[in-house]
């Protein structure tokens, strides 16, 4: 049915879900899986900006900055790549992919530029009041999105 399943990843505990979703899924359809990462501030444990705390631009801060950057997006990574070893070990033909940006805009354009039939994605959970004046990365790409999109609840 879904030859092509793009999932999307993040550091979130609620992201093994959409994994073992998306695992299930590809194995019922013998499809390939492309594992997805967005660096984005919006993700909670991204380091904060060096201007976002402080006006002053000393070497400091920014070498500090630049080093957590690193290593979260090594840790992220790491991540993916665990988690396709999983899913290759499993059967199904995987790769992994990790961009910057805002998350729902990247979502839907590598989904489009890889033919995806489906994303699989999760949702945080935020409250109404919240999806009305910041939006949400699963709506933004569930109107979006020119394939099916499958929604993991927490």
């Amino acid at each position: 049915m879904y030859q092509k399943i793009l999932a999307t990843m993040d550091t979130s505990a609620a992201s093994d879900r959409v994994f073992a979703t998306a695992l299930n899924l590809a194995k019922l359809n013998n499809s390939y899986l492309k594992l997805m990462h967005v660096l984005s501030p919006e993700e909670g444990e991204i380091p904060v900006k060096f201007g976002a705390i402080s006006r002053e631009f000393n070497k400091e801060l920014i070498a500090e900055y630049q080093q957590k950057w690193k290593d979260f997006d090594q840790k992220c990574l790491e991540m993916l790549q665990s988690r396709a070893n999983e899913a290759t070990t499993a059967g199904i033909n995987t790769e992994f992919i990790q961009t910057e940006g805002v998350p729902g805009k990247q979502i839907c354009k590598v989904a489009q530029e890889w033919g995806a039939e489906l994303i699989v994605m999760g949702r945080r959970g935020h409250s109404v009041f919240s999806e009305m004046v910041i939006g949400s990365v699963s709506s933004y790409v569930i109107h979006r999105a020119k394939c099916s999109v499958l929604v993991v609840q927490q």
